[in-house]
């Protein structure tokens, strides 16, 4: 008989991958206005494009690293937002009822 131990180390030996995505992202810089792109690439072969942007106040130091930060949190965002309604309508094409989907 497996202990409760035993089982879960089955159990965790067992779980795989079964996909990986990556996100590609791409900053543009202008003045104090910082734009990230964001391009996922799924695997039916669609891709999700979103977009993200920070503007430093004219008094804030100069610190490219935070606009990227700020703008690419804000096209993840975009990105997340997306997924979850391509993700709504499919539910809804195959139940044939409304999906609620909440982030």
């Amino acid at each position: 008989m497996a202990t409760q131990t035993e089982s879960r180390t089955q159990t965790q030996t067992q779980t795989r991958t079964l996909a990986g995505w990556h996100i590609e992202l791409e900053f543009s810089e202008r003045g104090g206005r910082t734009k990230a792109a964001a391009l996922l690439r799924l695997r039916d072969g669609n891709e999700v494009r979103a977009h993200g942007h920070a503007t430093r106040h004219p008094d804030d130091p100069t610190q490219q690293r935070v606009g990227e930060e700020v703008a690419a949190a804000r096209a993840l965002d975009d990105l997340a937002r997306q997924l979850l309604a391509k993700a709504g309508g499919e539910i809804e094409e195959t139940t044939h009822r409304h999906a609620y989907l909440a982030m």
